[in-house]
């Protein structure tokens, strides 16, 4: 409800089909962006089929929309903590109306991700366009999308797109972010060797072939 396109609800037998593949201990909420603030849909269950139903269409009214970043950051606020992975699947312009200067310093982008990075939540995003004159203009397509991407690089994720057009069909970026989902791993690190707060982070292997994505930063509360 971020101003993104009503006709996002196209795509939604592909999310279902996606939802009903997880496993059955896996829990899946749904939420609405709208205004700022993360309207709950569905509160996260392992009733998946309860799950699909919570999908609705989005208004695509662009009067409706906010910075979908403050709305995440309110999602993550609202999350309990203590689940053993945490993750979100943004459908989005990935637009702020709120700042709308050529830059990577959007403030509330980057609240965002010092709230995932700091909860260990792992973001990732689809490209949609919004409804309106936003969700034709070159400049808020190509801020939205690189906003969308940094979220996602910076928490371990993965941003999915077709250039500046709205994709065909979501299933192949869900075949590729279920095969993500059952190929992670937990990376556990000594509290005592790393000071408190944001710390950069990188990970490396030598094995051949083999790519591993993780956070820009972790965080070390004190």
């Amino acid at each position: 409800d971020d101003g993104t396109r009503t006709d996002v609800a196209n795509q939604y037998s592909d999310l279902r089909s996606f939802i009903n593949s997880q496993p059955p201990t896996t829990k899946i909420g749904v939420v609405y962006l709208q205004n700022g603030i993360a309207r709950i849909a569905q509160q996260p269950t392992a009733d998946h089929a309860a799950a699909g139903k919570a999908l609705r269409i989005p208004l695509g009214e662009a009067g409706v929309s906010a910075s979908p970043y403050i709305s995440l950051s309110d999602l993550i606020k609202k999350w309990p903590a203590g689940e053993t992975r945490r993750e979100v699947l943004l459908i989005s312009s990935g637009i702020d109306p709120y700042y709308r200067s050529p830059d990577m310093l959007d403030p509330y982008l980057e609240s965002a991700v010092q709230d995932a990075q700091r909860g260990a939540i792992v973001v990732n995003t689809i490209y949609y366009s919004a409804a309106g004159h936003f969700g034709h203009s070159f400049f808020g397509v190509t801020w939205g999308q690189n906003y969308l991407s940094d979220i996602s690089e910076s928490t371990g994720g993965e941003f999915y797109w077709e250039g500046t057009r709205n994709p065909v069909s979501f299933a192949p970026f869900m075949k590729d972010l279920a095969g993500r989902l059952t190929n992670q791993y937990l990376l556990t690190l000594e509290r005592a060797s790393l000071p408190s707060g944001f710390d950069p982070f990188k990970v490396s292997t030598t094995a051949a072939k083999a790519s591993l994505v993780a956070p820009s930063r972790i965080y070390v509360p004190k």
